[in-house]
């Protein structure tokens, strides 16, 4: 299958679901559907690390451990996409363990990019299907979804499994995941994750390499732990504390953008509710861009979990927001600060740094 061809079937499987609204287009008025199918064929790379390969990784030479990571992988993808022995060589031969690797570092050291190119790179040289990619929170609801024995034998068709954005705030959802792995790497999947260390924690040394091998406990000895070291390239920290937009400069940019859909902040919040999870990449189905009115702090946990996870799905997809708040609260308010010192922290602090990206590029369109 071609590279083309490729993109042909992926949009096929990703056929818009919304339906006509008004003047806008609203999140609000979507209700999708998504079956079991398409939730497998959505573990790909997002779009937006449709171009990251190994070649354009940009390793920084102060922080060597960049380099050896690129040379690992490049490595390690050659490991996963060589053929399997045949015949006598099979029989006589020692079965070997596929790789797992866990990428530790911060953020904006990239590691997404590197993990989406190792999927890239498997898929280029074993062919379509052959690499699932998704983050933590796809695949637990990728579970939920079909439950967890068709999980297992869905995934276990891949050479290769990437989880992105491995978290542990949560313990049951820990425990599922690393069974769910032992299963996986049991039936000769390849494994590769990642995870983040906060900000203010990176002099801590393997802080989440620790926890996570801790955690997936009789996975550990299997893992390789590759350390990414370096400094957040994106400096997104002070895009989180702008100003929201003026209402009627959302109002219009919206107006004026294909694609475009316009929500109450606290309408969408509700929304979100009664829409599972694992919809929310089909909720945006067709959406270019998102604007919302009446932005204003987070005080519910749950409410705060969901807004995540969309966020999540529009940085994959890269869609521009456009934020226009009340009382002139900042981005970075969004959450309260017990929410941001809780066991929580890091989903809300890579959401935050998502957010503030594609805010940033919904700014530049409202003043174009």
């Amino acid at each position: 299958m071609t590279a083309a061809q490729s993109s042909a079937s992926r949009a096929a499987s990703r056929a818009p679901s919304r339906t006509t609204v008004d003047e806008y287009g609203s999140l609000v008025s979507v209700r999708p559907t998504v079956s079991p199918q398409r939730l497998l064929a959505d573990l790909v790379p997002p779009r937006h690390f449709d171009d990251a390969r190994f070649a354009t990784y940009r390793a920084n030479p102060r922080h060597p451990s960049q380099g050896a990571t690129l040379t690992r992988l490049e490595q390690v993808a050659a490991e996963i996409a060589a053929p399997a022995p045949t015949g006598l060589r099979a029989l006589l031969g020692r079965r070997r363990a596929a790789p797992a690797v866990y990428m530790d570092g911060g953020f904006g050291v990239g590691k997404t990019h590197l993990l989406t190119s190792l999927a890239h790179a498997v898929t280029e040289a074993v062919g379509e299907g052959s690499a699932a990619y998704g983050t933590f929170v796809e695949y637990t609801n990728l579970v939920g979804a079909l439950g967890f024995l068709p999980t297992v034998d869905a995934l276990a068709t891949r050479r290769l499994v990437c989880i992105d954005e491995f978290e542990l705030d949560d313990p049951g959802d820990t425990v599922l995941m690393s069974r769910l792995l032992r299963e996986l790497a049991d039936r000769g999947v390849a494994l590769a994750a990642t995870s983040n260390t906060l900000p203010d924690a990176l002099g801590e040394g393997r802080f989440a390499a620790e926890d996570f091998l801790r955690e997936i406990q009789a996975l550990a000895g299997r893992f390789e732990v590759l350390r990414v070291d370096g400094e957040d390239y994106r400096h997104r920290s002070v895009v989180t504390d702008a100003d929201p937009l003026p209402e009627e400069s959302v109002r219009s940019t919206a107006r004026t953008r294909p694609g475009a859909v316009l929500d109450d902040f606290d309408d969408l919040l509700a929304h979100l509710a009664t829409v599972h999870p694992s919809r929310y990449g089909a909720l945006l189905d067709g959406v270019e861009l998102v604007a919302l009115t009446g932005v204003r702090a987070v005080t519910r946990q749950e409410v705060a979990l969901r807004l995540v996870v969309l966020v999540d799905r529009l940085y994959d997809r890269d869609v521009p927001v456009l934020l226009a708040g009340v009382d002139g609260a900042t981005q970075r308010a969004l959450f309260t600060d017990e929410m941001l010192d809780g066991g929580y922290r890091k989903k809300y602090f890579r959401a935050l740094s998502r957010l503030g990206a594609l805010a940033q590029e919904g700014r530049r369109l409202a003043d174009a």
